[in-house]
């Protein structure tokens, strides 16, 4: 097995080998066909979110097959494909979890952060967390959509939550937009795309897939806006998104971590908007949307990295040096 492994935050990530990992009780060993590069595993390796294992393999956006399986796994053949996302497991006896909000479970085990990830040329993951992948999707198309893109879908459902959202606006427009977008043009929205200030590579990619305006986040919309979506890790774009959204709007925060929200006057809120969090995924979003994302047509705009590059991918997600989703391929 090899594997790009983080033994301290905010230093590179280490190559390592090592003997492939046998899988426990309920459990299946994937061999790794592309793994997705998320801001998640920056903010891991960043140490922005607090380390639970250590040294730990990151990446949790995981598309392989089966070739080895478990005591007690039934459901899966070997030689099938899989998808692992960020939710790897959850106690299921809480009352999140029979309530239907795993995503919300205390003893959650999360994928590349309590468990080793796909930043490797195989992985163990729960059978019964894995998800099927459509057969319209290739394995690098895949990938992205296993965070990215059902992180995306859950803001957009709690978004459009109080109905009649007609003008929709994305905040940081990554890996999360720009697949969300495709998905919300198809079912008839228009969509407006905040980016960096000057990010031309994201805006332009906005424009190609058919949004009606991309700019800076400190620009205004040519109209209000019926909710919005902030996938940036950016606490400052709360009251921009507030002041743009009609009352009775929603804002809703898509990230797992975001720097601290100023302060700011209560008028910004009042009129009934919702100021909204998401939190984690679960594994009905994935069933829901996978099939959903296929029949839409949604394809990520997709950079290819070699897993020996994994620090590089890190880097120019970090910098902004692309525009859309990076894929690490063993």
């Amino acid at each position: 097995m090899r594997a790009m492994r983080l033994r301290q935050i905010r230093e590179p990530l280490v190559a390592e080998v090592c003997v492939d990992p046998t899988p426990g009780p309920g459990e299946v060993r994937l061999r790794v066909r592309a793994c997705g590069v998320c801001r998640t595993d920056l903010h891991i390796v960043d140490g922005d979110l607090s380390p639970i294992k250590s040294p730990v393999t990151p990446g949790h956006e995981i598309v392989g097959l089966v070739e080895a399986v478990g005591p007690g796994v039934t459901d899966v053949r070997l030689g099938e494909r899989l998808g692992v996302c960020w939710l790897a497991g959850t106690c299921g006896v809480c009352r999140f979890c029979r309530e239907g909000r795993e995503n919300l479970c205390d003893a959650a085990e999360f994928t590349g952060w309590s468990r080793d990830g796909g930043y490797a040329d195989c992985v163990i993951a729960r059978a019964d967390f894995c998800c099927p992948i459509p057969a319209e999707f290739s394995d690098a198309d895949a990938a992205p959509l296993l965070c990215a893109g059902l992180i995306g879908f859950r803001a957009w459902r709690a978004a459009c939550a109080g109905g009649g959202v007609r003008h929709l606006g994305l905040y940081g427009f990554g890996a999360a937009a720009h697949l969300l977008a495709q998905l919300a043009i198809f079912e008839g929205q228009t969509v407006y795309a905040f980016t960096r200030d000057q990010d031309d590579l994201a805006q332009a990619l906005a424009m190609d897939l058919g949004c009606a305006w991309a700019g800076g986040s400190s620009e205004r919309a040519p109209m209000a806006l019926d909710a919005a979506i902030i996938f940036a890790p950016a606490g400052e774009l709360v009251p921009l998104a507030l002041a743009a959204v009609r009352k009775g709007g929603a804002v809703v925060c898509g990230g797992i971590h975001m720097s601290d929200i100023p302060s700011f006057g209560y008028a910004l809120l009042w009129g009934e908007r919702r100021l909204v969090s998401v939190a984690n995924l679960t594994r009905q979003d994935a069933k829901d949307y996978l099939p959903w994302a296929a029949a839409a047509g949604v394809r990520p705009h997709a950079i290819s990295y070699p897993l020996a590059e994994a620090n590089q991918a890190l880097d120019d997600l970090r910098s902004g040096a692309f525009a859309g989703a990076a894929v690490l391929r063993p």
